[in-house]
């Protein structure tokens, strides 16, 4: 029997793992879903770096975590996700058609999306489509990070490493929040940037190295970095904790994730706790009190650019370039503004 037009739709779809080169769009049958689950028309996806690993299979502890050996197993790309529900399955009760949404689905790069009803919380009317997009993955990965992780108190010294970036710019914000003084670390074009953040200190990486020990932090946060331990322990006071958030190397096995490994079992023998390894936790209650902060005007989705779903391959390069501040998200039509 054939898919009728009507169920199908418009997806970035890759067949193998390699360069955006790979992505192409489709139409391909729009995704079923299961009891608990809800079918989201997008308006707006947000890219971060784990599209990345996604979409080249690297490095290769990816393939080994599920996601397809030779493969992808999941063919079309993403996880954040903004818009309006379409259809809800049989157990789900938060939710009904038509309610505007923003959380994190499979496969959020196509017109329509499947989302775990706990995944997804109600889109405040503050936030457009597009800011919606830019913050459940990288905001509940700030989130857990400050608030669990780092266990960021008032008072605090704390050094974002990475400040300008998806991650960072909800970092340096929620560390603000918690009533820490944040001093944000980047590149010489993005000062302003994390500045209009509500960062205290601005560090430009290219002119002073922060963690040449001419000053001490109570909290390191190392977002996507590859500072070498013995570095980043030198920036710490001999109390301090750091929590490493990603990492980005050459490395086809670990791909820096080498140092989230070494840095718990040097914590056995030093008095600073270097952290230990974790994994993002996708709940709709964190979810929740994102929104809260951006309520109470803590918080606000810097989105750096936007593209169309058929430039996905563009918005994944401009992302990998480093030339983004802040997120950037893919919007589903020309017409998705709100």
């Amino acid at each position: 029997m054939t898919t009728s037009r009507a169920a199908r739709m418009q997806a970035v779809v890759q067949d193998r793992y390699g360069t955006p080169e790979v992505l192409q769009v489709r139409h391909v049958p729009r995704p079923a879903i299961a009891e608990d689950e809800v079918l989201v028309r997008a308006h707006a996806a947000g890219v971060d770096r784990g599209v990345w690993h996604l979409m080249t299979g690297l490095p290769y502890a990816v393939r080994l975590a599920g996601y397809g050996i030779r493969a992808p197993k999941g063919p079309v790309l993403g996880g954040d996700v903004a818009g309006v529900v379409e259809a809800v399955g049989a157990a789900v009760t938060r939710f009904r058609p038509g309610d505007a949404v923003l959380g994190i689905g499979t496969g959020a790069f196509a017109e329509y999306v499947r989302a775990r009803e706990d995944k997804l919380v109600p889109k405040p009317a503050e936030l457009t489509f597009v800011q919606a997009a830019a913050l459940p993955v990288s905001g509940l990965t700030a989130l857990q990070a400050v608030r669990d992780h780092a266990n960021v108190q008032p008072g605090q010294q704390v050094l974002v490493l990475g400040a300008s970036g998806g991650v960072g710019t909800y970092a340096v914000q929620l560390a603000k929040a918690r009533g820490a003084t944040v001093i944000g670390v980047c590149r010489t074009a993005k000062v302003d940037l994390v500045r209009a953040l509500g960062a205290d200190q601005v560090v430009d990486y290219t002119r002073t190295d922060p963690t040449d020990g001419s000053r001490r932090y109570d909290r390191i946060l190392d977002i996507g970095g590859s500072t070498p331990l013995s570095s980043l322990r030198r920036a710490l006071t001999p109390a301090g904790r750091l929590t490493i958030i990603g990492g980005e190397t050459e490395g086809r096995w670990l791909g820096g994730y080498d140092r989230t490994l070494r840095a718990p079992l040097l914590s056995m023998f030093v008095r600073q706790d270097l952290g230990r390894p974790w994994v993002c936790s996708e709940n709709h209650v964190d979810l929740a009190v994102l929104v809260e902060h951006v309520a109470a005007g803590e918080v606000t989705p810097l989105v750096d650019r936007t593209f169309l779903l058929s430039e996905a391959a563009a918005a994944i390069r401009h992302l990998i370039d480093g030339r983004a501040g802040g997120k950037v998200v893919i919007t589903v039509d020309a017409t998705t503004h709100r």
